[in-house]
């Protein structure tokens, strides 16, 4: 699971919250679960509390701090955990890595995304598959790219304003199974596929269709090929 603590003020004021206190808010949530995970009691809020049975995870299920700031490196470091960088940061990556080393965390590690992300629906005809669902990532990829602002990081920004421009940049990709390990091929080992089944309102079949191919067509040559 990745935390992060959000970069939108509406979305806080739509529940209420006080944008000003993000980060004390996600310091106090995490601390909360980590500490509930131990089984053990803990004080919450002048109350002690003991979240029974703890997790079969030892010490706790996977927990990373999401993040592109150096606060939120600093956040993960003081937590103890890994930071997940919202995008390809290597100077953050270093930056949290040298802080892990100086607190000795035994675990601690930055996973860096890579330098060019794409995010992909699986499909043995994506000329087909352009023409039926490009709308849908345009759609996707205007409205996320309405909501970021100059000082936000990520690795999905789109600048396209036609699905052939979407396409054209690469960060949307519809890929045959062979593309898909051809792709896999590339990034080596350590490499990501980044599947996106279901974007923009895109018809709930046909993001199962994605899946079901990727899982029948591609996850077994990529065992194989291990």
């Amino acid at each position: 699971m990745v935390a992060g603590i959000g970069y939108r003020p509406e979305e806080y004021a739509l529940l209420g919250r006080d944008w000003s206190r993000r980060g004390a808010a996600q310091d106090e949530v995490l601390a909360a679960l980590l500490a509930a995970w131990t089984g053990e009691p803990f004080e919450y809020r002048g109350r002690t509390v003991r979240i029974t049975p703890p997790p079969l995870s030892r010490p706790h299920p996977g927990l990373m701090v999401g993040g592109s700031s150096r606060v939120a490196a600093r956040r993960a470091v003081r937590l103890g955990l890994p930071l997940f960088v919202a995008a390809y940061l290597p100077e953050l990556a270093s930056y949290y890595d040298e802080l892990s080393a100086e607190a000795g965390l035994r675990h601690g590690f930055a996973l860096l995304p890579p330098e060019r992300t794409r995010v992909i629906h699986c499909t043995e005809d994506p000329d087909r598959a352009w023409a039926e669902y490009g709308q849908h990532f345009l759609h996707e990829a205007r409205t996320y790219a309405g909501w970021q602002t100059a000082d936000v990081d990520s690795v999905v920004r789109s600048g396209a304003r036609t699905p052939a421009e979407l396409r054209a940049e690469g960060i949307y990709s519809c890929l045959t199974p062979d593309e898909c390990l051809t792709e896999a091929g590339a990034q080596g080992p350590l490499g990501t596929l980044l599947l996106h089944p279901l974007c923009g309102g895109m018809p709930v079949e046909a993001g199962w269709e994605s899946l079901r191919l990727f899982a029948d067509a591609v996850l077994p040559r990529l065992a194989a090929a291990k």
